[in-house]
Order: structure tokens, then C-alpha cells, then sequence
């Protein structure tokens, strides 16, 4: 065997080992601390990640203490998540956090010349402010396209109304995330903008065809297939599967990594999310899973599903550890920058649109 595949080999080899001991799920938790029984429950379960919510939120302080001692309980750097898009969905409001404008807002109140240094503008500092209370990760960009029949939990939140804009802004803020040593996770997978309906509260669907999907809703999601982390779309592809949705639908799965290209690390959105099949989180969390899921995303922090979903979903192996790897493979350094510098350019420009 030549040397360099031998070490590859090896190198593969060492990832799956270290991969094999974390669980192939990303769990929330209760408050603003950890109790007893969540520090027993993380310790033996080794998520492969933690994600944030408005519940868990105090001061910078007990943020970074959380961020902390969630880390702790499994005894390595795992990834903290959270959702900080600015507008309808920014967990980190209130006092002592910049208050954003929808994203859709912000690029179409800027003229075009602006519109993208403003982007990464906007999501640099937004890494800087999760950066300094000990969150690694933001589930940012969202490169589903704003069309009129967007349902409106969505629509403000799409960067543009067109593939190709879309696309281009959803690197600028993939890149700023990078830059400032926070890792991005790419959402909706393969695109949610089409839809009509909240799948936080049903199944959305589309009966679009396949090619127009490829020509359009899929677009930017292949132009960012080099991502390293994304998230599914809790939507009906009738196209591709007339019975599952995409997050449990092997044939949209497939569509993801043959013909959108996308080899990273993928992950389900909410698997509490009422658009899923199955009834009880175990069997949501199978059909996941055998669709071609790599990882598991439960948020609400209840214990005895969190104990559901890890008995169902154990550990990370084969190419998902090799996936998961490479995800931690990618967070850089922390970076030295005057952030005081950004705040004036990004203010100058959103009062010059003003």
C-alpha cells in the first residue's frame, strides 16, 4: 500500500475511533443551568453537540457558565448551537445584544453595492457577540429563496427572491461565520421557500417538479455543497417521494448527496417538529436515520425523549463520524479583531440606506 493511503487510512481510522465514543445527536436542555441529572444523562450519552435556546439565556456571564459546563459534562470541546439570524429568529435579544433587522429587510433596504459587504458584515458580528459567550456554532445561512407563497415564518428570513442572489449571499455569510471562528450550518436542505405552510406546525409540500426544483430551490444549495454542517427541510417533495418528507425520505437524501453534491455533516432540523412521521420521537428518529441523516436534532430538552432518542440513535460511526470529523476539522482559530471598526462601518451603511 502506498504511504500517503496508508496514512489516509489511519487518519480515517483515528477519526472513527475518536467519533465512535459521541452520540449521533444534538440535544437542548432545561434552563440557564444544568441540573444533576443532565450532567448524569450528557456524561454517559456524549452528544455530539449542544444547542441554545431563549430558555437557557441569562447574562453574557451565565451563558458562557452553561456554554461551560455543557462542554464539561462530556469532557471535550463539543459544538454549542445556536439559532442567531437576526429579525424573527434571534434567540440573543433584549439588553446588551444589537437588535437586527429581518435579513430580508436588510438586503432590500441597502442599495446593490452594499447589499453584500453589509451581509458579512451583520454575521461577523453576530459570530463576535456568540464568540464572547462561548457559542461556537450559528445555524445560519438559510439559503431557501423568498417566493410569494413563502409562508411567513420563513419569508423575512431568506437572503433574496432570486437562485443565483441568494446563493452569492448565502456564502458571504457562510464565510463571515468562518472568519470569526464560528461554524455555519447551511439550512434548509434542499429548500423550503416554496412552501405554503409552518412545518413547525404541519407538513408542508410542493408538487413542483423535479426539474424546477433542480433549476431553482435546489440552485443555491448546490453552489454551498463544500459546506462542512447542514440542516434538513421538515417538507413534502412529491416529486422525489410522495409519502415522507425530506429529513426522513431516502430518495431526497439521495437527491442531497448525488445530485446537489453535499458530503458534509447532516443533520435533521427539530425532530420534535409536528411535519415528521412517526408518532412517538423514537420512531421519528428511526425513519431519520435510515433515510441517511447523519446526526439527530432534538431541542425541547425533555429527558426522557432526549434518553429515547439516544437509545435509538447510539453513536456516530462509518462515514457520519468521518463527516463529524471533518466538521470539527474546520473551526479555525480565534481571530484578533476590532470590532469596534465593523459596528461604525456597518451602522454608516444602514444609516446611509436610511
Amino acid at each position: 500500500m502506498p504511504a500517503n493511503a496508508r496514512k489516509a487510512g489511519e487518519l480515517r481510522a483515528d477519526h472513527d475511533s475518536k467519533m465512535s465514543e459521541r452520540g449521533a445527536y444534538i440535544f437542548g436542555c432545561q434552563g440557564t443551568r444544568l441540573d444533576e441529572e443532565e450532567r448524569r444523562f450528557f456524561r454517559d450519552a456524549r452528544p455530539f453537540g449542544f444547542i441554545l435556546f431563549t430558555r437557557n439565556l441569562g447574562s453574557a456571564d451565565e451563558i458562557r457558565r452553561l456554554a461551560g459546563d455543557l462542554r464539561a459534562s462530556v469532557g471535550e470541546s463539543v459544538p454549542v448551537l445556536i439559532d442567531q439570524e437576526g429579525g424573527r429568529v434571534q434567540r440573543l435579544r433584549g439588553s446588551g445584544w444589537r437588535d437586527w433587522l429581518p435579513p430580508l429587510e436588510q438586503c432590500e433596504r441597502l442599495p446593490g453595492d452594499s447589499v453584500e459587504r453589509a451581509l458579512w458584515l451583520r454575521y461577523a458580528l453576530i459570530a463576535l457577540e456568540l464568540r464572547n459567550v462561548g457559542i461556537d456554532v450559528n445555524c445560519v445561512p438559510c439559503a431557501d429563496i423568498a417566493m410569494p407563497q413563502t409562508h411567513r415564518f420563513l419569508f423575512n428570513r431568506c437572503y433574496g427572491r432570486e437562485p443565483a442572489a441568494v446563493a452569492r449571499r448565502a456564502r458571504i455569510v457562510a464565510e463571515a461565520c468562518l472568519e470569526m471562528s464560528v461554524l455555519p450550518v447551511l439550512k434548509h436542505m434542499p429548500g423550503h421557500g416554496r412552501c405554503s405552510a409552518d412545518s413547525h406546525l404541519e407538513l408542508p409540500s410542493t408538487a413542483a417538479r423535479k426539474e424546477e426544483l433542480l433549476a431553482s430551490d435546489f440552485k443555491p444549495f448546490r453552489e454551498l455543497r463544500d459546506l462542512p454542517m447542514a440542516m434538513t427541510a421538515h417538507v413534502l417533495f412529491k416529486a422525489l417521494d410522495s409519502d415522507y418528507p425530506a429529513t426522513q425520505s431516502k430518495a431526497v437524501i439521495r437527491c442531497i448527496r448525488d445530485e446537489i453534491g453535499f458530503d458534509g455533516l447532516l443533520m435533521t432540523d427539530d425532530l420534535s417538529m409536528s411535519a415528521l412521521r412517526g408518532g412517538s420521537i423514537s420512531e421519528r428518529c428511526r425513519l431519520s436515520l435510515a433515510a441517511g441523516c447523519d446526526v439527530i436534532l432534538h431541542c425541547n430538552g425533555e429527558l426522557a425523549e432526549m434518553q429515547s432518542v439516544a437509545s435509538e440513535a447510539q453513536s456516530l460511526e462509518g462515514v457520519a463520524a468521518l463527516r463529524a470529523q471533518r466538521v470539527l476539522d474546520v473551526r479555525r482559530d480565534s481571530v484578533e479583531i476590532n470590532a469596534e471598526l465593523l459596528v461604525e462601518e456597518f451602522e454608516s451603511a444602514m444609516a446611509r440606506a436610511a
